[in-house]
């Protein structure tokens, strides 16, 4: 059963028309949406136009190869996070290091096989995503970070010497108006209010045997 996967975009480059159709026809199969380039220099147009999710890129190509494409693709911030994976006829140990040198991910030699393309690309495809997934995950923490500072901006602007009157209690805001304790917090803060009595000032209040009978009912109500 075919994977829909139409919604990923893999550019595959390479001079040899042959090659291209069958990498094509093994992604197609499996649901990927390909795009097809048999010149290196053309590359970076068409990356920069629409950045592809992953690259397949042979080396030996003329007037621009593999190598130079994707230095250039690794030099330019808008595309160098872009997985290049190269697909090469080229076997030695060298031409590999060069690979994965130049910014490569993968390598995968000439005559390649179906299941090993698919394997390669869907592992990359899979950290390509994850790491998305992360930087997403530190945006909206850095997001969480700043409102959380700000936050604390708000509470310190609590904090030091308040002019508070000794008689009314009302605070003096630095514009020299006296606002009553619970104005002058709502404004600097997000503090909510809920409105009780203590005891001391319901005796003042209502006396002792009534402070106390009313507590008692509000009691037994609970």
């Amino acid at each position: 059963m075919t994977e829909h996967k139409t919604d990923t975009d893999i550019l595959i480059v390479d001079d040899k028309p042959e090659n291209l159709r069958l990498l094509s026809d093994i992604l197609k199969s499996q649901g990927y949406g390909v795009r097809l380039l048999r010149k290196g220099n053309m590359v970076m147009s068409s990356v920069l136009n629409s950045p592809p999710d992953l690259i397949l890129l042979d080396i030996m190509m003329p007037e621009t190869d593999g190598y130079e494409v994707c230095r250039q693709l690794k030099a330019d911030e808008k595309t160098c996070k872009i997985p290049v994976i190269f697909i090469s006829a080229l076997n030695d140990v060298v031409d590999k290091v060069k690979a994965f040198s130049v910014g490569g991910v993968d390598y995968i030699s000439k005559p390649f096989h179906a299941e090993e393309v698919l394997a390669r690309v869907k592992t990359h495809l899979t950290i390509q995503s994850l790491h998305k997934e992360l930087q997403q995950k530190n945006a909206e923490l850095e997001e969480k970070n700043i409102r959380l500072q700000e936050a604390l901006d708000n509470i310190k602007n609590l904090q030091g010497m308040l002019p508070i009157c000794s008689v009314c209690k009302k605070i003096r805001d630095d514009q020299g108006y006296w606002n009553q304790i619970e104005a002058y917090l709502k404004i600097h803060s997000d503090i909510l209010f809920t409105h009780g009595i203590c005891p001391e000032c319901a005796e003042k209040t209502y006396g002792n045997e009534v402070w106390y009978k009313k507590r008692k009912q509000d009691c037994d109500r609970t």
